[in-house]
């Protein structure tokens, strides 16, 4: 009973008209009405053992996922349970690590204060982090666009983290280790960089004299009304109460079969910060992605926020594209991300309001795995029939579930089957 009404809540929460003024554009978010009541089970059925098949090849124990459909319904679900090989099972109103859906939540700071005043968006990193003098070619921009040409800080002290999660960080000291790095031309192409979205942090932070947090409550969970979602403090601490609990499997649990991960529920998301530390449920994260995707265009078109998207790589899809702290894929924009104990992904279609959110509890795979899951989750989804008085859209999205079935498939790090 629990779960069915965490649900029913969820799809409440995700159906609520939204006014957004906390994008920075001046274009208010209009979200597709939500028709009430489930999706058809068939489409439940293949969503749930593409769920399964993805908690399996990734050792996670249990998994949460809201799929909103506006013509047809929703799917919002807590699977597996709370331990590798316990009873415990997993409930749609347990917080978690939001990992890189983070990154937008920043990028709403920097055009909010844009919008008030405080910075402007090509003003230089250097004006406002006094450490880093050399960075006046880098703008706040360039930053939440993920082009600022820095290198990557978390590859270099990820073990750290994972041999003392209790440990505080201080963002300026993680991004060093980025800065340290080789670094390429600002604004001409994507340059996957946690350090650029820590740098933002610390720059908003010191341009509003307010601590990230504030910040966060003043433009992104505030005016959406949000209660569990948020930028915890320095202090190591679950996700929130109920908490998912997060783990993740060694190397040496590989090889055994993805049996006894290692748990980091407990964490200070003082490492991941304004790049990949807050925290949410599955309910509020749908809820924000949807509004997120509804201020991304203006009619046909993109909000200047996205207008100028990057190719995700020179080999990638020329659908799939990167601006304003989401991936661009398709018609749908989201991240996808890990963090130690989570892996967390969130897309939402930007014309007819399909939504999806997802997290597994051990964070061993890789973050593309999550992306790929919720991908499969939203061609699904998109084939669902209008129900009765309601029209189901045209458009088709650019990637097959079946494709990116297999593309979970090939990046297992466990056994499909657990070991006996």
């Amino acid at each position: 009973m629990r779960r069915a009404v965490s649900a029913v809540a969820a799809t409440v929460a995700i159906a609520m008209a939204v006014s957004g003024c906390t994008g920075g554009d001046a274009v208010q978010a209009r979200t597709p009405e939500q028709v009430t009541g489930e999706l058809p089970g068939d489409t439940v059925t293949a969503m749930q053992a593409a769920v399964e098949h993805a908690m399996a090849v990734s050792g996670s124990s249990g998994a949460i996922v809201g799929v909103w459909v506006p013509w047809a319904g929703a799917w919002v679900e807590g699977l597996g349970t709370t331990t590798p090989g316990g009873d415990e099972p997993v409930t749609t109103d347990m917080s978690f690590r939001v990992t890189t859906m983070t990154r937008p939540m920043t990028c709403d700071v920097l055009y909010g204060l844009v919008d008030d005043g405080v910075v402007e968006l090509d003003d230089p990193v250097s004006q406002y982090v006094p450490s880093s003098p050399d960075l006046t070619d880098v703008t706040l921009q360039q930053l939440c666009d993920n082009t600022s040409g820095l290198g990557r800080s978390n590859p270099t002290l990820l073990p750290y983290a994972l041999r003392t999660p209790e440990r505080q960080w201080n963002p300026r000291e993680v991004a060093a280790a980025g800065l340290g790095k080789p670094s390429t031309e600002p604004g001409v192409a994507l340059t996957e960089s946690d350090t650029g979205y820590l740098l933002l942090g610390v720059a908003l932070s010191n341009a509003a004299q307010q601590s990230a947090a504030e910040l966060f409550r003043r433009y992104v969970t505030g005016p959406l009304g949000l209660q569990a979602t948020a930028l915890p403090g320095r202090e190591a601490a679950p996700p929130g109460e109920p908490a998912l609990p997060g783990y993740r499997s060694s190397v040496a649990d590989r090889a055994e079969g993805c049996v006894e991960p290692r748990e980091y529920t407990e964490l200070s998301a003082s490492f991941g910060y304004t790049d990949s530390g807050a925290v949410s449920t599955i309910g509020e994260l749908g809820l924000y992605t949807e509004d997120l995707a509804a201020r991304a265009k203006d009619g046909d078109a993109f909000v200047p926020r996205w207008s100028s998207a990057k190719p995700v790589s020179t080999e990638s899809d020329s659908w799939y594209q990167y601006a304003g702290g989401t991936y661009i894929a398709g018609s749908m924009i989201g991240q996808q991300g890990s963090t130690p104990g989570y892996l967390t992904s969130a897309y939402s279609d930007t014309g007819n309001g399909l939504t999806v959110a997802v997290v597994l509890n051990n964070s061993a795979a890789s973050e593309e795995l999550v992306g790929y899951l919720a991908k499969e989750l939203a061609a699904i989804a998109s084939k669902v029939p209008a129900r009765s008085g309601e029209t189901a859209p045209d458009a088709a999205l650019p990637w097959t579930a079946e494709a990116y079935h297999q593309a979970i498939a090939d990046r297992a790090v466990c056994p499909a089957e657990p070991a006996e």
